[in-house]
């Protein structure tokens, strides 16, 4: 009699393991639709939330439009002279000239940053919308992975019954494919098939010492473990039909000499984008794929550092990354500044940067001028 080697005692333990209810594929399978269930509920009321939100944003630049006309309007038509005598004796700071010109100067404004905020909101129930679409197609992948385990792990009990009842009459290739599908590599299948079909006295010790814990009402992942530290099997027969291949001697392996690892451009770039509170998620596969093979970090950080020290904000990157590698990004912004435009204009008209180099957009504003035009009263759009 011989003792049942490690390699095949953990063999069984995976085995046995792979047909009860804890089967580590089936924990793992539930551990995954659990995750993707939350971020389903939890994206859901977000959509929901952000929904509101837009439609309260939406409502409040047409009631800042609106309501901003009319009281232009009635301002417009009010002559302080008319009513002189009352503000100057009841002491009343009433002059509608200038309300009208405070008016026209903060409520565009007022009026950008909410059209801003409705922005930020869009894009993020866009990508709210994604990963709660991804976590119910990952919920019915799941599903269907799980009853194939089931079906799986239903065959596998089957055939260690016949084999455990001397009625094995399953061929070696029906074991094989079956145990591919759990993940075994060859030399595990090819030993996984020899205990099924044929069965020694090892696989029956080994099932009985299963069955009494079993039995004690311990957990499937205590039984096995104590299986695999319990006495060592014996086998009375050394000989079987697959002992007649010749095992080749095991080679020792030299490790190569460790070679610096290559910085990744991929990981480099999420990480630049991460540490500069920036998520990568914002921009579509193709948008990346540009990134990654055009990377230049040392330029992509400065430009990302400029347009947060001018307030032009990381978000005009979203759907425009090709400004991340625009190496005269920072001479054009200041120079749309410096004819007096403002931060929230240059985020809302990116395109600007995109449409012109550096000189061209020079000659733009100088054409303005000589046109009898102040370049900061145009519209970013006009350009």
């Amino acid at each position: 009699m011989k003792a049942l080697s490690p390699e095949i005692s953990a063999l069984l333990d995976r085995l046995y393991n792979l047909r009860g209810e804890d089967s580590v594929i089936l924990v793992e399978i539930n551990k995954q639709r659990n995750q993707a269930v939350e971020v389903k509920t939890r994206t859901t009321e977000e959509k929901k939330d952000l929904q509101n939100r837009i439609q309260e944003l939406e409502q409040l630049y047409n009631d800042l439009n609106n309501q901003g006309d009319k009281l232009n309007n009635l301002l417009s038509n009010i002559d302080r002279n008319d009513y002189a005598i009352v503000l100057d004796r009841l002491n009343i700071d009433f002059n509608p000239q200038d309300l009208v010109e405070k008016l026209n100067k903060s409520l565009p404004r007022t009026i950008d940053s909410v059209t801003l905020d409705t922005k930020k909101a869009e894009k993020q129930l866009a990508r709210v919308e994604e990963e709660m679409n991804d976590a119910i197609q990952k919920i019915d992948e799941l599903s269907i992975r799980r009853d194939a385990a089931l079906a799986n792990q239903e065959k596998l009990n089957e055939y260690f019954d016949l084999a455990l009842s001397g009625r094995i009459s399953i061929t070696r290739d029906s074991i094989v494919s079956l145990l591919e599908q759990f993940g075994f590599n060859d030399e595990e299948t090819r030993e996984g098939a020899k205990i099924l079909m044929f069965p020694e006295d090892a696989l029956y010790q080994y099932d009985e010492k299963v069955r009494e814990k079993e039995q004690s009402g311990k957990s499937m992942s205590e039984v096995f473990t104590e299986a695999k530290n319990a006495e060592p099997i014996e086998d009375e027969e050394e000989e079987d039909a697959f002992s007649l291949l010749e095992e080749e001697p095991e080679s020792i392996e030299v490790s190569a000499p460790e070679e610096e690892e290559e910085v990744d451009p991929k990981d480099a770039l999420i990480s630049l984008l991460s540490d500069n509170g920036i998520d990568y998620l914002d921009y579509t596969g193709q948008e990346m794929d540009n990134l990654i093979e055009h990377f230049d970090e040392e330029q992509i950080s400065k430009n990302i550092q400029i347009v947060k020290s001018t307030n032009v904000g990381t978000e005009i990157f979203v759907n425009h990354t090709n400004l991340m590698l625009d190496s005269e990004l920072e001479d054009k912004i200041n120079a749309l500044l410096e004819i007096g435009k403002e931060p929230i204009d240059i985020y809302l008209n990116p395109n600007v940067l995109e449409k012109y180099t550096k000189e061209e957009l020079d000659s733009v504003i100088d054409g303005l001028r000589n046109n009898g035009m102040d370049p900061k009263n145009v519209p970013l759009m006009a350009y």
